[in-house]
């Protein structure tokens, strides 16, 4: 029982722990200035509905969130002068 497993685990420990812990962050690639804040929305639909918006989504090549957004977008546009 006090032996260990000679399978490796979901992730592994670095060969030389000092270069590891010092490498200097790395910034995550920027999308765009407005994912720098997003808000989670909760709109209740049909089981029909939610299957048909899937495969439009599917057919389209896009995600679900993706297409809702760009949708919101065309019918929602900034106003000049309101932040963005």
């Amino acid at each position: 029982m006090s032996e260990r497993s000679s399978k490796r685990g979901f992730a592994s420990r670095p060969a030389d722990p000092e270069s590891w812990i010092k490498a200097p962050d790395r910034p995550a690639p920027r999308a765009e200035a407005a994912a720098d804040f997003t808000a989670r929305m909760t709109i209740d639909v049909t089981a029909d509905m939610r299957g048909r918006i899937k495969i439009a989504a599917f057919q389209r090549g896009q995600t679900v969130a993706d297409m809702l957004r760009a949708l919101f977008e065309r019918e929602f546009p900034t106003s000049e002068g309101e932040p963005r």
